[in-house]
């Protein structure tokens, strides 16, 4: 059995959640699992159809993008998983999709504004829209290069990938990560609802406020604070 079957059963896993969630038509996003020690990540092969999907069908590859093992090319968006992986060590799996409400938002532009206490549940900022990518970058290693978009929009906004999950592209669409591909699946199951979310509450009224700071606080802080007490 290869030293990699355990990160090609977790990608595997968690592509086969995409469709099921609602967040991939066709062949519309992919799913990688790293393993750290080993330097490498498995992803999805490219083109190919959820249903048609195996574990072995996996592709590994390494940080730098290069194919480890695999007889199929991997996700067109390899390289930027491999940008993010090399540069932000803390994460084990990244989600990238074109799910309907949060891509919308990309293609608007627009950051995700914390209206509610669903949003605070999992984020106490707006969900930041990275702006659209300069022609050079586009013409030139696009792949590769949306990793630095991605990474240099958050520095840019102060933001850490720790606490800060999931992103936009601009004129693109989302992009989620996290310690295991399960949680980056989580986190873009997330970001699609409360994007709806969003959508919805600003056809409902098209002036509403921002949460307040005071409901952001209390509802981040039960989940994920030091007094934290929501779960068993």
């Amino acid at each position: 059995m290869s030293k990699y079957r355990h990160i090609q059963e977790e990608a595997y896993e968690a592509n086969m959640q995409l469709p099921k969630l609602g967040l991939v038509l066709f062949t519309f996003g992919n799913v990688s699992a790293a393993d750290r020690e080993l330097g490498v990540f498995a992803i999805k092969p490219s083109g190919v159809p959820y249903e048609d999907l195996t574990v072995d069908s996996m592709v590994i590859v390494d940080f730098d993008g290069n194919t480890v093992e695999g007889n199929l090319r991997p996700s067109s968006d390899t390289k930027t998983h491999a940008v993010l992986y090399k540069h932000w060590d803390k994460i084990g799996g990244i989600v990238h999709t074109h799910s309907t409400y949060a891509t919308s938002w990309a293609q608007a532009q627009r950051d995700i504004p914390i209206y509610g206490t669903t949003h605070a549940d999992h984020n106490t900022v707006d969900i930041p829209c990275a702006p659209p990518m300069s022609d050079e970058m586009i013409q030139g290693n696009y792949e590769y290069e949306t990793g630095f978009q991605i990474m240099d929009y958050l520095k840019e906004k102060g933001m850490s990938y720790e606490e800060v999950e999931m992103v936009l592209v601009g004129n693109h669409a989302p992009f989620t990560w996290g310690k295991t591909a399960k949680k980056a699946v989580y986190n873009s199951a997330v970001l699609e609802e409360v994007a709806r979310m969003a959508y919805l509450t600003e056809q409902i009224r098209g002036d509403v406020p921002r949460l307040q700071d005071s409901l952001i606080k209390k509802h981040f802080e039960r989940k994920h604070g030091p007094d934290s007490y929501y779960g068993q």
